[in-house]
C-alpha cells in the first residue's frame, strides 16, 4: 500500500514501481502474445531487410564503380568522336579507351537468318579496369584480330542461339565478314550501357571501320574511358576525378559530351534500386501498419484479461499513470522482442540475397552489418508498437475499481483520455513523416502513405458499416424444421457480427489491407500486359528501321513497295541532341517536375518537320509555314513542357553533333506515345539543321495483319539489300518488354506476400483475442440446447459474410488504386478483369472462413461445468 501511495507522486518513482511490477508479471511468459511479436518481427525484418540489401546493392555498385564505368571517367558523344583539341586534352589525363556502341543487324552468310545485336568495338586499352572473360580462356585482342579474309568476334552465347551458329561459323555484319571465335562469359563494364535489346557482338575498331556502318548521322556512341595518373580508389581519388570532370566542363563548354565517373557508375540501375527499394519499404511498411491491428487486437485482448489485476491495483490505491506505465513498460519489452528477431532476419538477408541470387543479381551485394539501415527498422518497430498500443493502454487508465466485483464482457468501448490520443495521433504522424522525407520519392510516398491511410479509416467504417447492416437485417422465421434452424443459425450469425466487443472491425482491418494491395498490384500487371500485347501490339508499326543514309531512300523506299506493297511506310530525319539550356539557364541547375526529369537524362532523339506529325495535335501556339526561313524554332510535347516549366516564345538551347543550337517553343502538342509511331519530344523548323549530316528513321505498318513468316521475308530482303540498315521487329521489342514486367510483377508480388501474411497473422490474433467470448456464448448455447453442427452452421455464415464484404472493399478499393496507377501516373488505359475480383473474393473467403473455423472449433470443444461456474 505505501509503494502504490508513493506512486501517486508523478515522475520517475511511479515509472520506477510500474518497472518493477512489470517485470514481475513477465514471469508469467509470452502467451496471447505470438502474433503480437510475429507482426512486428516481420514488419521489422521487411524493412530492415530490404534497407539493408540496397545499402549491399548500391555498395557494390560504388566498390566497382571504376570496373562498371571502364575507367575513371567515361566521356561519351554520339554521332561523332572528339575533336583534336579535346582529344588531346583527354590524353594529357592518363591512359585512354575509346569504344564505339551501336545497334545493327548480324546475318548468316546465306542471308536466311538475321537478329539484332548490340555491336561494341574496342580499341587495344580495353579494358582500362577489370577483365573480359572468354568461355575459352583466350585474350580478346588475339581473338578479334583478322583470319584470313574474316575479323575475329567474339559474342553473347544468346546469339549463336538466335543465329542457330556454333564458335567457328562466319557471320556477315554490314560489309564485313565475321568470324566467332568465342563467347563472352564475363564483360566487366556491361552494366554502364543501359538496357540491351539484342545480345552482345563484340569485334575490333578496325572490323567496324572496315563494316561500312559508320556513315554520317549513323546513330553510334563513342566512349572515352578514362585512367587518371594517380588517382587512387579513395576518397582521395574521388577528389581528383571531381576536379578533372569540373575542368573539363570549363574548359569545353560546347563539346556536348556527357561526362559520367566512377561513383556514379551505373546511374540507370542506381535509380531502378532506389525506386525498388522505396517500393519495397512501402510493402514493408504496409505490413507492419498491417500487424498493427494485430499489436491493438493482442493489446486490448491482454488487457480484459488484466481487468481484475487492474481494478485490485485501483483499490489499493495505485493510480490509472501507475496502471498506464506497468503495461506500456511489458508492451514494449514484448515489442522489443519483435524487433529484435526483425532486425536479425532483416540483418542476414544481404548475406542470404547475395548467395542465393549471385547469378541473378547484376553486381555482387556487398554483404555486411548496416547500422543506419537497421537503426531505421528499429525506429518502424518502435513506432508502430506505440501507434496501435497507446490507445487501448490510454483506456485501461480508466478501469474502474468495480470490475473486480463484476465480470463485464462486451462492455462498450469508451475514448481514452485526450493526452492518449493526442499521443497516439502524433505518433501515426511522425511514422508517416518518416517513411515520406527518406523515401527515393517523396511524393510517391505520401500517395502511398495517404491511400494506405484512407483504406484503413475506410476499412474501419467498412466494418461498422457491416455491424450496422447486420443490425438492421430482417429476421427470417422458418416453418419447417430444417428452415426453422437455418433462420436460428442466421440470427445466431447477425447477432455475433453486430454484438458489442464483434471481431468484425479486426477481421475486416486485418484482411482489408492485404487483399488491396493483392488487387491493386494484379490489376497494374494485367492492364500493362494487355496494354503491350493487345493495344500496343496491335496499333503499333510493324517494323523499324534505324540508320537510313540519304543516298539509301530511293531504294530503301522501291524495296518496301516491291515487298510490302500494302504497308504504309513513314520516314522522318533523325538526329540525337541533349537538352543543355532551358530559357538560358543550364540544365544541370533545373529541378524538373518528377515525371519529366527523364528528358533532361542523356540525349533525346530530335527530327525536323514542315508539317505536324501524325498522332500529334496542338496544344498551343501555331505550326511554323511550310516555307518558313526565319529563327529557329521547336515544337514541344506539351505535358514534358509544362513539367520544365516552358512556355511559348522561350529559348530552348540543344547540342547536336558538338553545336549548341537556340530555338524557340513555337507550340506544344499532345503526342500518342502507345501508338509507337514515330514521334518526338522535340520537332524543329526544317531550317534549324539545314545541311547537318543525320540518317533517316522509318516505320513500316502493314494495314492488314501479316504472319510472322511474312515480316521475317521483309526483314530478311532489307538486310540483304541494305546491309548498313538496320531493322527492328516490333513484336520482338514488345515481347522482351513484356518478359521485363512480368519478371518485375512476380518480384513484386512476392515482395507483396508480405503485407499478406502479416494480415493471415493478424486475422489469426483477432480470432484468437475474441476467444473469451467465444467460449462464454458457445457454452450457453451448448447449454441451452444447441448442437456443434449448428454452431458450425452460424460460424461458417458469420466468416462467410465478413470475409465477402472484406473482398468486396478490397476489390473497389484496389480497382480505384490500379486506376489512379496507370491512367494518371502511367497515362495508359484501364480495363476492370473479373477474375482478379473472384481470386479476392475466394482469398477472403478461404482465409476468414478456415481460420474463423479452426479457432471455433477450439471453443466448441471446451466443456460447459467449469466455465458455468465461474459465472
Amino acid at each position: 500500500m505505501a509503494g502504490f501511495v508513493a506512486a501517486k507522486s508523478p515522475g520517475r518513482a511511479t515509472i520506477a514501481t510500474a518497472f518493477r511490477f512489470a517485470l514481475r508479471e513477465m514471469r508469467g511468459g509470452l502467451q496471447g502474445f505470438y502474433v503480437f511479436i510475429a507482426c512486428i518481427a516481420l514488419g521489422v525484418a521487411a524493412i530492415a531487410g530490404v534497407a539493408s540489401l540496397s545499402r549491399g546493392l548500391t555498395e557494390g555498385i560504388t566498390g566497382e564503380g571504376r570496373a562498371i564505368l571502364g575507367g575513371d571517367l567515361d566521356f561519351s558523344l554520339v554521332h561523332r568522336e572528339v575533336s583534336g583539341a579535346e582529344r588531346e586534352f583527354l590524353d594529357g589525363l592518363g591512359k585512354v579507351s575509346v569504344i564505339a556502341n551501336m545497334r545493327a543487324m548480324a546475318r548468316t552468310p546465306s542471308g536466311d537468318k538475321q537478329a539484332l545485336v548490340e555491336v561494341k568495338a574496342i580499341d587495344g586499352a580495353y579494358p582500362l579496369f577489370g577483365s573480359l572473360r572468354l568461355s575459352g580462356g583466350g585474350d580478346v585482342h588475339t581473338e578479334l584480330l583478322r583470319h584470313d579474309d574474316a575479323w575475329g568476334a567474339v559474342v553473347d552465347p544468346a546469339l549463336l542461339a538466335r543465329l542457330d551458329i556454333s564458335v567457328g561459323d562466319e557471320i556477315t555484319l554490314g560489309y564485313v565478314r565475321l568470324k566467332v571465335v568465342d563467347t563472352i562469359a564475363g564483360e566487366p563494364d556491361k552494366l554502364s550501357g543501359g538496357i540491351d535489346f539484342g545480345p552482345r557482338l563484340m569485334i575490333s575498331r578496325a572490323a567496324l571501320e572496315a563494316s561500312k556502318l559508320l556513315q554520317p548521322g549513323t546513330l553510334v556512341r563513342w566512349h572515352q574511358r578514362v585512367a587518371l595518373d594517380g588517382a587512387s580508389a579513395g576518397p582521395t581519388g574521388d577528389v581528383a576525378v571531381k576536379a578533372v570532370r569540373e575542368e573539363a566542363e570549363t574548359r569545353f563548354p560546347d563539346a556536348g559530351w556527357r561526362i559520367r565517373s566512377r561513383d556514379n557508375a551505373a546511374p540507370g540501375l542506381s535509380r531502378s534500386i532506389g525506386q525498388f527499394t522505396q517500393f519495397l519499404t512501402l510493402v514493408g511498411l504496409t505490413a507492419l501498419v498491417v500487424g498493427g491491428v494485430g499489436v491493438a487486437n493482442a493489446v486490448r485482448a491482454f488487457l480484459d484479461s488484466k481487468r481484475p489485476v487492474i481494478a485490485t491495483f485501483k483499490c489499493v490505491g495505485a493510480p490509472g499513470s501507475f496502471v498506464f506505465w506497468l503495461y506500456l513498460i511489458q508492451i514494449l519489452m514484448l515489442a522489443g522482442c519483435g524487433i529484435a528477431i526483425g532486425l536479425v532476419l532483416g540483418a542476414l538477408l544481404p548475406f542470404a540475397a547475395g548467395a542465393a541470387l549471385s547469378q541473378v543479381l547484376p553486381v555482387q551485394v556487398i554483404a555486411g552489418i548496416y547500422p543506419g539501415e537497421l537503426a531505421l527498422g528499429l525506429l518502424y518497430g518502435v513506432l508502430t508498437a506505440l501507434a496501435f498500443a497507446l490507445w487501448p493502454l490510454g483506456r485501461a487508465h480508466d478501469v474502474p475499481p468495480t470490475a473486480l466485483f463484476r465480470d463485464e464482457i462486451g462492455t462498450r468501448a469508451r475514448l481514452p483520455r485526450r493526452r492518449y490520443v493526442a499521443a497516439a495521433a502524433v505518433t501515426v504522424l511522425v511514422l508517416a513523416g518518416l517513411a515520406v522525407v527518406l523515401a527515393y520519392e517523396p511524393r510517391i510516398a505520401l500517395i502511398y502513405v495517404c491511400a494506405a491511410a484512407a483504406s484503413f479509416v475506410l476499412l474501419f467504417a467498412v466494418g461498422r458499416g457491416v455491424m450496422a447492416l447486420a443490425r438492421r437485417m430482417p429476421r427470417f422465421n422458418g416453418r419447417s424444421g430444417r428452415a426453422s434452424a437455418l433462420a436460428t443459425e442466421w440470427r445466431l450469425a447477425l447477432g455475433n457480427i453486430h454484438r458489442p466487443g464483434a471481431l468484425t472491425p479486426s477481421v475486416t482491418l486485418s484482411l482489408g489491407l492485404g487483399l488491396t494491395l493483392l488487387v491493386a498490384l494484379t490489376l497494374i500487371d494485367g492492364n500493362l500486359r494487355r496494354e503491350l500485347t493487345t493495344r500496343i501490339a496491335g496499333e503499333a508499326p510493324s517494323f523499324f528501321f534505324l540508320d537510313i543514309q540519304s543516298g539509301q531512300m530511293p531504294a530503301f523506299r522501291k524495296l518496301i513497295a516491291r515487298e510490302a506493297p500494302n504497308a504504309d511506310l513513314v520516314t522522318a530525319p533523325m538526329l540525337r541532341g541533349r537538352l543543355v539550356k532551358l530559357n538560358g539557364v543550364p540544365t544541370s541547375q533545373i529541378t524538373p517536375a518528377p515525371d519529366a526529369a527523364w528528358v533532361l537524362r542523356g540525349d533525346r532523339g530530335i527530327t525536323y518537320s514542315a508539317d505536324l506529325p501524325k498522332n500529334s495535335q496542338l496544344v498551343a501556339g501555331k505550326w511554323w509555314p511550310k516555307d518558313y526561313a526565319g529563327e529557329p524554332l521547336v515544337s514541344f510535347e506539351g505535358k514534358l513542357a509544362k513539367g520544365l516549366g516552358l512556355k511559348i516564345g522561350d529559348p530552348v538551347t540543344v547540342n547536336v553533333l558538338g553545336r549548341e543550337i537556340t530555338a524557340r517553343v513555337a507550340n506544344t502538342r499532345d503526342v500518342e506515345w502507345e501508338s509507337l509511331a514515330l514521334n518526338f519530344v522535340m520537332v524543329f523548323s526544317p531550317n534549324t539543321f539545314a545541311g547537318a549530316p543525320h540518317s533517316y528513321l522509318a516505320t513500316v505498318t502493314w494495314k492488314t495483319p501479316v504472319t510472322a513468316e511474312r515480316e521475317i521475308a521483309l526483314l530478311k530482303a532489307v538486310s540483304n539489300a541494305l546491309p548498313t540498315v538496320t531493322g527492328v521487329r516490333v513484336k520482338d521489342a514488345i515481347q522482351q518488354v513484356n518478359d521485363l514486367v512480368g519478371q518485375l510483377a512476380w518480384a513484386i508480388r512476392g515482395a507483396s506476400a508480405i503485407t499478406l501474411i502479416a494480415s493471415v497473422l493478424v486475422l489469426a490474433g483477432a480470432l484468437a483475442a475474441g476467444h473469451r467470448n467465444r467460449i462464454h456464448d458457445a457454452v450457453i448455447l451448448k447449454t441451452l440446447g444447441a448442437t456443434r453442427a449448428r454452431l458450425i452452421a452460424a460460424y461458417v455464415m458469420e466468416y462467410a459474410m465478413l470475409g465477402l464484404a472484406t473482398a468486396i472493399f478490397a476489390v473497389f478499393a484496389g480497382t480505384v488504386a490500379a486506376w489512379y496507377v496507370i491512367v494518371k501516373i502511367m497515362q495508359v488505359g484501364f480495363a476492370f478483369q473479373p477474375m482478379t475480383a473472384l481470386v479476392a473474393a475466394l482469398v477472403a473467403l478461404a482465409l476468414s472462413v478456415g481460420f474463423g473455423l479452426i479457432g471455433t472449433w477450439r471453443v466448441l470443444g471446451e466443456r460447459p461445468a467449469p466455465v458455468l461456474r465461474n459465472l
